[in-house]
């Protein structure tokens, strides 16, 4: 009987649907993702922020921006490193939305008030995949900061 029960639940377990192949708003959500989780934590601050940061980018709805949350969260966990997502986006965006994405990651990493030294590494990473400038990436912090 117990192995009965075990069968039934090992065989009944959807399986899930696949993670859709990044573009370069999923990249961006993802980035920003992975610079929240970097420094070993993902508080509540970076999660808002993240949100809003998709609902003003892309003009979503507060619901559709934590459901792109979710589905950057999965990618990012499951997807290669930083420098596969900043390439997607230099691949597809201007120059300016670049920096505009750089910006969109120093206001994640500003989020809670404390830069980590991992934070920075992912942004610094990102930056020199798509292609920025050290001055971009000034331009684009000084942006965040303000």
């Amino acid at each position: 009987m117990l192995t009965r029960l075990l069968k039934t639940f090992s065989t009944t377990s959807p399986t899930p649907p696949p993670l859709p192949e990044p573009d370069e708003k999923l990249a961006l959500g993802a980035l920003m993702v992975r610079v929240a989780k970097s420094d070993h934590t993902y508080q509540l601050e970076e999660i808002s922020r993240i949100d809003r940061l998709l609902a003003r980018h892309f003009g979503l709805k507060p619901i559709e921006a934590a459901k792109m949350r979710a589905t950057c969260e999965k990618l990012e966990a499951n997807a290669p490193g930083t420098r596969r997502f900043a390439e997607v986006i230099r691949a597809s965006v201007s120059h300016q939305a670049r920096i505009d994405a750089l910006e969109a990651m120093w206001e994640v990493l500003l989020a809670d008030g404390i830069g980590h030294d991992e934070e920075h590494a992912v942004i610094e990473e990102a930056r020199l995949a798509m292609g920025l400038t050290e001055a971009d990436n000034t331009a684009a912090r000084a942006m965040a900061e303000s």
